[in-house]
């Protein structure tokens, strides 16, 4: 561009103006290109080199890829074995950033056996024509607890090794029992116990009965829950 402006008969301050840099910029890219026929900045070849290339940036998505869970001191020390050149921690960082993981929490899924599959699948298919409608009549309920960090791209939030499972009345922290409808919010209830039948039997009684009444104002709701031993003893 301003190879063309010059010779077009522009001035360098006309140049400077039109093209938006200073009149030093102008002389000097046209100069280059009288003396040297250059055409394009060199400066892409400027600076530190980077430690990691193609075949070690494959190499840290294969060690990603073998532990999902590695803090960057596991993955940086996992590297370095054999390798003619160390590289530090931030290195590592930048690197995976580079190739596109991130640092981020699991989302959690139930550990699902083969029987639980398909009795889901038998639950999707049974109620696949059920409109909006339908589902707002719905009052769900569940329990759960707790988190940490694994490294996963963007799109990767559902791959089986980004996926933390869990057991039913299993793990450690403070489980809690909880319901929600489309219309609202029920009670949220802390279990400071091991959930057995006797014990939800009891929640649901002074819970459900007295919430779903205004979580489903049509008074036809219906009240879900799942497969748990507890449930259904």
């Amino acid at each position: 561009m301003v190879v063309r402006a010059r010779r077009a008969g522009l001035s360098v301050s006309q140049s400077a103006q039109l093209l938006g840099f200073s009149r030093t910029t102008i002389s000097r890219v046209y100069i280059e290109w009288c003396e040297k026929g250059k055409t394009s900045s060199m400066r892409q070849s400027c600076g530190r080199k980077c430690l990691v290339d193609a075949r070690g940036q494959r190499r840290m998505g294969r060690l990603i890829q073998a532990d999902r869970r590695a803090t960057l001191t596991e993955i940086t020390t996992r590297y370095n074995r054999g390798m003619q050149q160390s590289i530090c921690e931030a290195t590592t960082c930048t690197t995976l950033r580079r190739i596109g993981y991130n640092s981020r929490r699991p989302h959690w899924v139930p550990l699902i056996s083969t029987t639980n599959r398909q009795k889901r699948l038998q639950f999707a298919q049974a109620h696949r024509n059920w409109t909006v409608k339908d589902w707002k009549n719905v009052v769900w309920s569940d329990e759960s607890v707790e988190t940490f960090r694994i490294w996963c791209k963007q799109n990767e939030n559902m791959d089986p090794s980004c996926l933390v499972t869990t057991v039913q009345a299993g793990g450690g922290g403070v489980m809690v029992w909880g319901m929600f409808s489309w219309h609202t919010l029920g009670p949220l209830v802390p279990i400071g116990h091991r959930l057995d039948a006797t014990a939800y039997l009891s929640i649901v009684s002074d819970h459900v009965h007295p919430s779903i009444t205004t979580m489903c104002p049509s008074s036809d709701g219906y009240f879900q829950q799942d497969n748990a031993p507890c449930h259904i003893a």
